[in-house]
């Protein structure tokens, strides 16, 4: 056996079914090694940063890892920036990069690069692996490092030697890291932080899903205090009959306003809340300076075992938690505003279905109608590199196949990985996509006027129109093999929506919403969105 055999089986032996890949000549055994070592489907991307998206989708939603394959050090640069959200969202995954045999590296040959140093700044954990004999360890290893401390991207580097000689075995499974349970006189002092007037919660990770929630929601329900949740989670369960949570607003001012009321702020899964960016005269931490920050439980740590204890310690009742009631909104008539837009797809959202939210500015408002509508996951853009939306809806309906996606995008950042949507035809991914064509970087005419980068005339103004040429996003979507169509009224997005969501493979809406945002300067776009 060789050395790719070796991680091949290693990783499916380790429960690692899917792999998101876009190959080259130093991962060819790899390839080969699919059809000897059966259990790991692979899924063909176009783009590098396709698969660490999906396999960061994937990672969320199965809270398995997926294995990304990627070649040599310049196609992992090619998938950090979605590697980089992974380690934001705390994705499990396992990114296999293949490299130059050992003895070819003296040679500087033109794809020679610092690899690890490339990988070390998106990743939890790397590993070189240094012959064939230790590829199989080193696959289990690197399986069990992504499902550890919170779960984290890793990433595996086999050289094409260690790859092709024999020799090799494959290893057991290695177990995680033990998350670390929190001492009882921690969940003691938090209990009494949380009688105290004025006292929230900011639930991240785990804490925002499954039991998580649920025992957030006890808590709730006993103390009387707020749940918060960061501005971007990873993954949000919302909808109907869900526990209530608030997200932590995206700009630094509304954010400010949000957390005032609070002096004492219990983090449980997560870090303070900070700015997303500095901006003159404003703060970059968001919480009043005089709050506190008591920490139940940090990333490492077991999260939903202490928000069980501390609900335990507060008296809150099993079912006791205060949930979203299900509103419908009306069905809207018209122009296609973002508000309508809200509604029609609140309106039609399916149960169990998982929202990949990609959309920005449009989508402000149908991000608003969702958390009372049918209960569902909302992943977001949790590291803030975008090109992120398509590849995650991509790699969640592989985990989820029978749920059904709708990925909301904006047509700007849908052009850094719209071949996910070839992927998406090839591998029959239940996916329909929301394009909201404004044919403009409209969150970046927002923060031109926000950072006070005064005097901005034409040419600045090109720099955030994409609309010269008007992008064809149904051209686009046709010629990668999904059906698509564009729509300009109420009625025609309502009946798209029914077919997308029929559909038992992916499905591409083209909203022109030109016509509800003309002539609106950066000033007035931040006022309709807000």
């Amino acid at each position: 056996m060789n050395g790719a055999e070796a991680v091949v089986r290693t990783l499916v032996a380790s429960g690692v079914d899917t792999c998101f890949a876009n190959p080259g000549t130093s991962e060819m055994h790899f390839v080969a090694a699919l059809d000897r070592a059966p259990g790991l489907r692979p899924v063909l991307t176009l783009f590098e940063g396709v698969a660490t998206g999906a396999a960061d989708g994937y990672g969320r939603i199965a809270g398995r890892p997926a294995c990304a394959l990627l070649h040599l050090g310049s196609g992992f640069s090619n998938g950090a920036a979605n590697q980089h959200n992974a380690r934001r969202a705390r994705t499990p995954m396992v990114t296999v990069v293949g490299d130059h045999a050992d003895h070819h590296l003296g040679y500087d040959a033109p794809l020679t690069s610092d690899l690890e140093g490339l990988a070390r700044p998106v990743s939890g954990w790397i590993r070189r692996v240094g012959g064939s004999a230790e590829a199989g360890a080193a696959s289990a290893h690197a399986v069990a490092e992504a499902r550890s401390r919170g779960g984290r991207p890793v990433t595996l580097v086999l050289p094409a030697h260690a790859a092709w000689d024999e020799g090799a075995q494959c290893a057991a499974p290695v177990s995680p890291h033990t998350p670390r349970r929190v001492e009882p006189e921690r969940i003691e002092a938090i209990a009494r932080a949380l009688a105290r007037p004025g006292a929230a919660m900011i639930l991240a990770g785990p804490a925002l899903h499954g039991d998580g929630l649920e025992h957030a929601g006890r808590i709730a329900a006993a103390t009387g205090v707020h749940l918060l949740a960061p501005t971007s989670p990873a993954r949000l369960e919302s909808g109907a009959g869900r526990v209530m949570v608030r997200r932590i607003p995206y700009f630094a001012e509304q954010a400010v306003a949000c957390l005032a009321p609070y002096q004492t702020l219990v983090l449980a899964g997560g870090v303070e809340p900070v700015a997303f960016f500095a901006y003159p005269g404003r703060p970059s931490r968001l919480a009043p300076a005089d709050a506190a920050l008591p920490c139940l439980a940090g990333p490492e740590d077991d999260i939903v075992a202490a928000l069980a204890d501390l609900a335990d310690a507060v008296g809150g009742g099993a079912g006791s938690a205060p949930r979203r009631a299900h509103v419908r909104p009306e069905a809207p008539n018209g122009a296609l505003t973002p508000q309508a837009v809200a509604a029609i797809v609140a309106r039609a959202l399916p149960d169990g279905a998982i929202v990949s939210d990609e959309g920005f500015t449009a989508a402000v408002p149908t991000v608003e109608a969702l958390a009372p509508a049918a209960p569902h996951d909302h992943l977001f853009l949790t590291g803030g590199a975008i090109g992120q939306g398509m590849p995650l809806a991509l790699g969640a309906a592989v985990a989820a196949p029978d749920r059904g996606v709708v990925s909301l995008q904006g047509d700007g950042s849908a052009m850094y990985t719209l071949q996910a949507l070839w992927s998406q035809a090839r591998a029959g991914a239940k996916v329909t996509t929301i394009v909201f064509a404004n044919r403009a970087y409209a969150i970046l005419g927002i923060e031109l006027d926000r950072v006070g980068a005064h005097g901005a005339g034409d040419l600045a103004s090109s720099l955030l129109d994409i609309g010269r040429p008007a992008l064809d996003w149904v051209a686009l979507a046709h010629g990668m093999g999904v059906p698509a169509v564009r729509v300009a009224e109420t009625a025609a997005l309502a009946a798209a929506l029914d077919t997308g969501l029929r559909e038992n493979g992916p499905f591409l809406i083209e909203i022109d919403m030109t016509a509800a945002e003309v002539g609106l300067t950066p000033r007035r776009r931040h006022d309709v969105i807000n």
